[in-house]
């Protein structure tokens, strides 16, 4: 017999790879149809849990506008336009609350939850429940590091020191200052922080204060020089 030259001895190989490769899927045909519908399945899952998802941002992001409507609604007998109204400032306060406290408690944890729960905070320190607006704003600043988070650490904060946990109300502010986010930045909670101290520890605040008076963002330096103004005025 002729020696196989080089190249049918490659012919033949890849020839009895092909056979092999042709016999192994004969062979195993079921198995490899299970596995492949398992892998469409899983595309298919993930595919649908990326719209499902959408979806549910998109549901949580109409109920948290129809509850910014609804605080921003007019009252009185005579609407205005046809914009949302109601007959009393009582009538709206209702519906604030089941607003947004059913967008709370739906969604915890989302952005639209934790939105929910600082504006319930707001609502409540403005009707003068402090405690009420504590319990808000602590879930808001539990959840992390985030925007919401910031700001419900500045409110919370000055609850604290009304309540005569100023070193707690420090130490909140001071969680932004090291975390600043894109709702507040470390020169604004600087500022804040200053503000809190001011009335035990007015030269402690000014410290903190003159550096900023001449920042380039002008909200920054405003802040400052107002903070600045207020303890002249008290000194």
């Amino acid at each position: 017999m002729d020696r196989l030259t080089r190249k049918e001895l490659k012919t033949d190989k890849f020839a009895l790879e092909v056979q092999h490769s042709v016999e192994y899927v004969s062979e195993h045909r079921r198995q490899l149809v299970r596995w492949a519908s398992a892998a469409v399945v899983v595309v298919l899952l993930v595919a649908g849990g990326f719209v499902y998802r959408n979806y549910q941002r998109t549901v949580r992001q109409e109920k948290l506008a129809t509850a910014m409507q609804i605080m921003n609604a007019n009252t009185g007998q005579n609407p205005v336009d046809n914009s949302l109204s109601f007959p009393t400032t009582a009538d709206r306060d209702k519906a604030f609350d089941k607003a947004f406290t059913e967008l709370a408690t739906k969604y915890p944890g989302t952005d639209e939850g934790l939105l929910a729960e600082f504006y319930l905070g707001t609502h409540a320190a403005d009707a003068g429940n402090i405690d009420e607006a504590a319990k808000h704003y602590k879930v808001v600043a539990d959840a992390g590091s985030g925007p919401y988070s910031s700001m419900a650490k500045l409110s919370l904060a000055q609850i604290y020191a009304a309540q005569g946990k100023q070193k707690d109300g420090e130490n909140l502010i001071q969680s932004v200052i090291d975390h600043p986010t894109e709702l507040v930045s470390k020169e604004a909670a600087t500022i804040a922080l200053a503000r809190l101290v001011a009335p035990k520890d007015p030269a402690r605040a000014r410290k903190m204060l003159e550096p900023l008076r001449g920042n380039p963002r002008s909200s920054i330096s405003r802040g400052a020089l107002n903070a600045l103004d207020d303890l002249s005025q008290k000194n």
